[in-house]
């Protein structure tokens, strides 16, 4: 079985097949509960140092959700909306561009409008452009919020607002009260002041019990909370319907942002809960989305949230207008919602090709980086596209094993704008907040938290930010061996190579992140390969073992024009993935590879 070096060479960048350890108290304990011995293998091995009950990770149901009145100025910004409800006031939803941001105004839009009787035109949407406006509530975004007709008189937050006090100092001035309801790590000097109520679960002062709920959680919950103020006023019947029809919405944004779908009950919960919802079919855009796909797309599972529909949602946003992005999810007729996913399935097209450019010349820059064994990426992409920073940021994090940094112009001169992405271990936002300590005046804008994280930097600093960077970087990571790693789950007996064994898998879902999908190894014979896909970068084959044959695909095994490093009859140690094809209406079992090499 490999296991990983202690240092690689500066220049490599094949990742390393590494054996997870197991959480042994935790495989008895899952034994002993009923789960199979693979089922509690996959268990022990995601979740070390737990102790915590079993039920709510493995049984997910909303049950297991805490009430938010545990959520510190959970009551006081719920008893603003109510009155902003009850008064006719207008009222702004201000969020953040992304998939998360997208599903919580999606979430408070619906509530106010289809439960608390808001009518449309007391509401104004409001979603910063992710290329002029930057993130949170950015100045542009406050001069469209004050030139607004009526003004609103209070601003809802959700997915951004924790970092942003001059700008909602600014609101506040104008008589616009701010209610945030963010789950970005909070600044060290602790909420906005400003704000009329800052609902974080990250809060120090809050007892909410899962700081890793996504944004859209936060609404929701805070929504939930205005509903039961307002019936408490008697301004709403009792028989008000809960929210729980928008955790569809929710389920997508928690997946899309990638936080814990480890020890965290409430992400669990809403995420196998939504999943349930969105296979109804019930929406325009579930419908709409799943006519793309194709029928054999159906039903939906958590990655296919996140591969399938969170990056066409994303896409908009990335290049143009997020708000064709909020027209698609809240779409009322499946012709209508047709035609917006067809706007952001040209744009995810686009998108595509764009990454692949500036994927390529940041890893041309981040040879230096590696070559100096930094423990860290830091690179400045002159001409690239600030849309697709971040997704080139996992591209090389995946590359190399490390934090990574991605950094391009920003709309105001003499300032670069960048995203990053971490590495288990790492607390990107945490370490952020240290090279803000070192070397404030190179990091004046940063947020984010432990997985991704968004900077400003002024371009005359960028040796100063990045020297700040790499020592808080390397503080928290200390001697820690920086390389790619595939995780997997072991080796599969050959008997377990079936559809019965991914039915096993599956009722262990949602798999994510802190909770990855089940990663085994092996080593298969080549009975056949071909290149396949646009541009010859995907490998379809057929691998045996024993006596069985399988069908595998391994996306992106190739760079364009390259030719395969094995040949039919070679042995390869693959790490794969079990999935299930399927194809007008039957089904199979198809391996799907990460990586391969001949041994």
């Amino acid at each position: 079985m490999p296991h990983a070096p202690e240092r690689l060479t500066h220049a490599a960048t094949r990742p390393v097949i590494v054996t997870r350890s197991s959480n042994e108290s935790l495989y008895r304990r899952a034994l002993e509960s009923g789960l199979s011995e693979l089922q509690a293998r996959l268990l022990a091995s995601r979740l070390p140092g737990y102790e915590g009950e079993l039920a709510p990770l493995v049984t997910p149901s909303l049950r297991y959700l805490v009430h938010p009145q545990k959520l510190a100025d959970g009551r006081r910004a719920a008893e603003r909306i109510a009155e902003a409800v009850v008064e006719g006031e207008s009222i702004g939803i201000l969020t953040d561009y992304d998939v998360d941001g997208i599903t919580s105004h999606v979430v408070i839009r619906r509530t106010l409008v289809e439960l608390f009787g808001v009518p449309e035109h007391r509401l104004h949407s409001l979603i910063g452009h992710r290329i002029f406006d930057g993130y949170g509530i950015s100045l542009p975004l406050v001069e469209r919020t004050l030139a607004l007709t009526p003004q609103p008189t209070l601003v809802i937050t959700a997915d951004c607002g924790s970092s942003d006090e001059p700008r909602i100092a600014r609101l506040k001035a104008a008589g616009i009260d701010v209610v945030v309801s963010d789950h970005h790590a909070l600044p060290e000097e602790g909420p906005p002041a400003s704000a009329y109520a800052c609902v974080n679960p990250t809060r120090k002062d809050c007892d909410y019990p899962d700081a890793t709920i996504a944004g859209c959680m936060v609404a929701w919950l805070v929504m939930s909370l205005a509903r039961g103020v307002l019936i408490e006023w008697g301004a709403l019947p009792a028989a008000t319907p809960k929210l729980s029809p928008w955790l569809s919405y929710v389920a997508l944004g928690t997946v899309a942002d990638c936080v814990s779908l480890g020890a965290s009950p409430a992400n669990r919960a809403v995420v196998s809960y939504g999943l349930t919802l969105i296979n109804r079919m019930d929406a325009p855009c579930w419908r709409a989305m799943a006519e793309r796909l194709g029928p054999d797309s159906v039903p939906f599972n958590a990655e296919t949230l996140a591969f399938q529909m969170a990056p066409r949602i994303n896409a908009r946003s990335r290049l143009d207008d997020p708000y064709e992005a909020l027209n698609f999810m809240l779409a009322e007729s499946d012709g209508a919602a047709g035609q917006h996913l067809s706007v952001l399935e040209d744009d995810n097209q686009s998108r595509k090709a764009i990454e692949a450019e500036m994927a390529i010349e940041a890893r041309a820059l981040a040879v230096a980086e590696i070559a100096a064994d930094a423990p860290a990426v830091v690179v400045f992409v002159e001409d690239g596209h600030p849309g697709v920073q971040g997704i080139v940021a996992s591209r090389l994090v995946q590359a190399y094993g490390r934090p990574a940094l991605v950094l391009t112009r920003a709309t105001a001169p003499t300032m670069l704008t960048g995203s990053g992405r971490s590495i288990d271990g790492l607390h990107l936002r945490d370490a952020l907040q240290r090279a803000h300590e070192l070397a404030p005046e190179a990091l004046p804008r940063f947020g984010g938290h432990s997985g991704a994280a968004g900077i400003g930097v002024p371009e005359v600093l960028l040796a100063a930010f990045k020297a700040a960077f790499l020592q808080a970087v390397g503080e928290q990571l200390g001697d820690t061996p920086l390389y790619p790693k595939l995780w997997t789950d072991g080796e599969l007996d050959v008997e377990k190579l079936s559809l019965a064994t991914l039915d096993e898998l599956d009722a262990l879902g949602p798999y994510g992140r802190e909770f990855d999908p089940p990663l085994f190894e092996g080593r298969f014979i080549v009975e056949a390969l071909r290149p396949v896909g646009a541009d010859g970068t995907h490998l379809m084959m057929e691998l045996s073992t024993g006596a069985l044959t399988f069908k595998a695909i391994w996306f992106r095994a190739l760079t364009p024009g390259e030719l395969p490093a094995f040949g039919v009859g070679d042995t390869l140690h693959c790490a794969y993935k079990l999935n299930r094809n399927r194809f007008r209406g039957r089904e199979s079992l198809q391996l799907m590879v990460e990586h391969a090499e001949p041994v």
